[in-house]
């Protein structure tokens, strides 16, 4: 069966038809028809801890939650994603792997649609500020071990691994990540620059979103935000929800990491949910505001994680004056894909010979601002969500 779709192209403005067969984009021709619809690669967020409700890193681990989320995903225009796994108890780390491993197994589409798992934590630092959220009594010195635990559960899915650079033995477990194929990303740390370096040494690729994760005040100069941003070797997650980020500092990062620069969500499972007051899987009380911002309910200022998902902090980075809508979506398509060396393969754009991974759009005025209205997501070929 050939699909075919037409729309502006993300990046030029041109009028195109995508055809595609068995999964596969096989034509990309020049359209005469005017349309005010767009279309662009699926989105791609490598930071993803729920959404719609449907918690990554609950109580009660099930392969449910994973296929929930990434229905969810589907309504923001998300095709591929990495199932992030925060720090935990050991039975409880490898209770969530389990269930992601189930639901890939289970779903042919959930297993297209997951680039690898992220394990963010626990080898991360104790300190009030780089920990964030994290449960202090669950932190713990990387163990090569524990990881092997982890990989045998999530059947060897792991992608990536955010770990504070400071930790007893943390370098040599960098090398051995990377020496087995796994991102090793730098986050929720205290690293001084030395230890950045060396960790760049033994081939961390990433900043796990550079900019949180980090005491509220810090030395003016050096400072493990400055040595992670002139570090040219490694990618930089930023999160342009607006609240984890001013659009100032966003907009310094986006420029400095250029090519380099991935947007991502970090979205909880409150993401898409209506506003309002919530009690976490932890039994604190967060209140969900009618803007977006997630905050513990008895410190204002206090974030309680992400509720806004990938689609708004695209449009969030264009209508900040950051870049163009369209630099946007690479900065949450393509540059992931390169991030995880899918973008030879034409993960992340459009191009003959590649997956048909694709969203339409229409960019439309809202509030004196533009909004990123998904019309249609499509995933391996086939639509998943139409509006």
């Amino acid at each position: 069966m050939v699909n075919t779709w037409t729309g502006k192209n993300w990046l030029t403005g041109e009028a195109v038809t995508v055809t595609a067969e068995r999964g596969t984009i096989s034509g990309i021709v020049p359209s005469a028809e005017d349309t005010d619809v767009w279309i662009a690669p699926g989105l791609i967020d490598v930071q993803v801890n729920g959404m719609g409700g449907f918690n990554l890193n609950g109580v009660a681990p099930s392969p449910d939650n994973l296929r929930g989320t990434l229905l969810a995903l589907h309504r923001e225009g998300v095709t591929r994603f990495c199932p992030t796994i925060v720090t935990g108890t050991r039975d409880g780390i490898i209770a969530n792997l389990r269930a992601v491993a189930e639901a890939c197994a289970a779903d042919p589409l959930v297993d297209y649609s997951v680039i690898g798992i992220h394990v963010e934590g626990p080898f991360i630092s104790h300190e009030d500020g780089p920990r964030g959220a994290h449960n202090a009594a669950w932190v713990r010195d990387p163990d090569w071990a524990e990881f092997l635990g982890w990989q045998a559960a999530a059947g060897g899915r792991i992608r990536k691994v955010t770990v504070a650079p400071e930790k007893p033995g943390a370098i040599e477990f960098i090398e051995k990540l990377c020496a087995n194929g796994v991102v090793a990303a730098i986050g929720h740390s205290a690293a001084s620059v030395e230890d950045i370096q060396a960790a760049v040494r033994a081939g961390a690729s990433m900043s796990t979103h550079l900019g949180n994760g980090a005491h509220p005040y810090i030395k003016r100069h050096p400072n493990y935000i400055w040595a992670q941003l002139a570090e040219d070797r490694l990618w930089a997650g930023l999160i342009p929800d607006g609240f984890h980020l001013p659009p100032t500092t966003l907009k310094v990062m986006v420029k400095v990491k250029g090519r380099k620069a991935i947007l991502t969500s970090d979205a909880s499972y409150l993401a898409q949910m209506p506003a309002g007051r919530y009690t976490t899987h932890h039994s604190t009380e967060v209140i969900l505001e009618p803007d977006g911002l997630l905050h513990v309910a008895s410190t204002p200022d206090i974030l309680a994680g992400s509720a806004a998902t990938l689609r708004v902090g695209v449009q969030n980075i264009a209508n900040f004056g950051i870049a163009g809508l369209g630099e946007a979506i690479n900065m949450a398509s393509l540059h992931p894909a390169e991030l995880f060396g899918l973008a030879d393969s034409g993960v992340g754009t459009l191009r003959v010979g590649g997956p048909a991974d694709l969203i339409t759009y229409r960019w439309d005025e809202a509030k004196g601002l533009r909004e990123l209205v998904i019309t249609e997501t499509v995933s391996g070929g086939e639509p998943v969500f139409t509006r």
